[in-house]
């Protein structure tokens, strides 16, 4: 993962990708803008957000509406009394509870309209607060509570209105038609659809956030693993010629102070060149995004990679021509590279170092020696160094063999199945 991101790109402010408008602030709360901060879920009650406006809105509607319907219906049902208005009020002030306890709240509606038909009191949108708690109901998961609540209802509407009306205000009244009840199956049918509807649309929501902020993660952690590379490999190599320049430069301060000036040049020079490129990687935390300012080094500048390398007393010798590569592949097979040789200069005696480019067959073959011998017990590059170009050729599909020659000198051989630009 070479490539810089991009700044986010999204949808309209006013919009969120996967999810209903920003401005619907009274659905379930996990569809709400906001609230995808807040929560993982409706079990979560201690932080829902109290739908305060929608609740009013409702009861109000309800008591308003039924007042029309009681004028409406005069005489053919029970005039609204202040129990009735009551019932329409509970019924109506229950739903602030829907998201909390969402089958107390639907149960409670519907023990609140049941009494409210059976007392006789004049039809009309009572039977709203039924189907917003039902909603909720279904969209919170409590599907089977909603379909037994939603069945209740019904069955005790169908008593009421075939078996309990002799018993039950109005006096005189008869019996409903079957026709009516019909019409009532078909919306509670309707309800419950729709309401299921709802409820799979918003597990889907879920599931997409859910995979958004795992990408986003992995995204993440991809981004500080290049980084972290990019930091070992540049830092390594330059502190390991500062290191064997600063040694050089130490030894001659007196016998040689000439050679020492030159040692302390390259320990500049190198200081420098090592600024500015932990300078470009450092960037791209501050301003994620934006197109470094200078080109990424590829395998072009091995000549000058062999040139630092002499400089800290190791004669490269490169053999082949590196082909034009893309610039994650190049990036990633100069770092291996580089690596290698610096690997050679802090853990090998051999003061000579070979580099080998071939291609076969699509694949780049990157082969680097030395005749040793091992200076150290960790001699080759048995730590994060190994690790980082391992870790770098894995993300091409490629391998790292790295290990002792029968002669004692060691040798590196990274293999990367790559499409060069010439193959396109």
């Amino acid at each position: 993962m070479d490539e810089q991101r991009g700044p986010g790109a999204g949808p309209p402010e006013r919009w969120r990708t996967g999810g209903p408008p920003r401005w619907w602030r009274q659905g379930p709360p996990g569809w709400s803008r906001r609230a995808d901060g807040r929560e993982d879920g409706l079990e979560s009650a201690g932080r829902v957000r109290w739908p305060w406006p929608s609740t009013v809105l409702f009861t109000a509607f309800v008591l308003i509406g039924s007042g029309f319907a009681d004028h409406a219906q005069a005489g053919e049902r029970v005039a609204l009394d202040p129990l009735g208005r009551v019932l329409l009020l509970l019924s109506g002030a229950v739903l602030l509870w829907r998201w909390r306890h969402p089958v107390a709240v639907l149960w409670g509606t519907v023990a609140a309209v049941l009494l409210y038909l059976g007392a006789g009191y004049p039809y009309g949108p009572v039977l709203l607060t039924v189907v917003v708690a039902c909603f909720a109901a279904v969209a919170s998961g409590r599907r089977y509570a909603a379909w037994a609540a939603t069945g209740t209802l019904w069955a005790g509407h169908l008593l009421t209105v075939h078996v309990l009306y002799r018993w039950l205000p109005p006096s005189g009244d008869d019996a409903a038609p079957w026709t009516e009840e019909i019409v009532v199956a078909t919306w509670v049918v309707a309800l419950l659809s729709v309401s299921e509807l709802a409820r799979v649309r918003r597990e889907q929501w879920a599931r997409e956030r859910a995979e958004r902020a795992r990408a986003e993660r992995r995204r993440a952690d991809e981004e500080r693993l290049r980084i972290a590379r990019e930091l070992h490999d540049v830092l390594a190599h330059s502190i390991s010629v500062i290191n064997v320049q600063a040694g050089v430069g130490l030894a001659l301060l007196d016998s040689d102070p000439e050679q020492a000036r030159t040692a302390l040049t390259t320990i500049k020079a190198k200081s420098k060149e090592a600024l500015g490129e932990v300078r470009q990687v450092l960037d791209t935390l501050r301003a994620p995004g934006t197109a470094p300012r200078t080109p990424a080094p590829g395998l072009d500048r091995l000549p000058e990679l062999a040139e630092q390398a002499a400089s800290a007393g190791l004669a490269v010798t490169v053999e082949g021509e590196p082909p034009r590569l893309p610039p994650g592949a190049d990036l990633a097979a100069f770092r291996i590279v580089q690596e290698a040789l610096t690997n050679v200069v802090r853990h090998s005696g051999s003061r000579e170092a070979r580099v080998r480019v071939e291609r076969r067959d699509g694949r780049l073959r990157l082969l680097v020696d030395d005749d040793g011998p091992a200076t150290g017990a960790d001699a080759g590059g048995t730590g994060n160094g190994l690790a980082g170009m391992r870790e770098r050729a894995a993300a091409l599909g490629g391998t790292i063999e790295a290990g002792t020659r029968p002669d004692g000198g060691f040798r590196v051989l990274a293999v990367l199945p790559i499409e060069t630009e010439e193959d396109r």
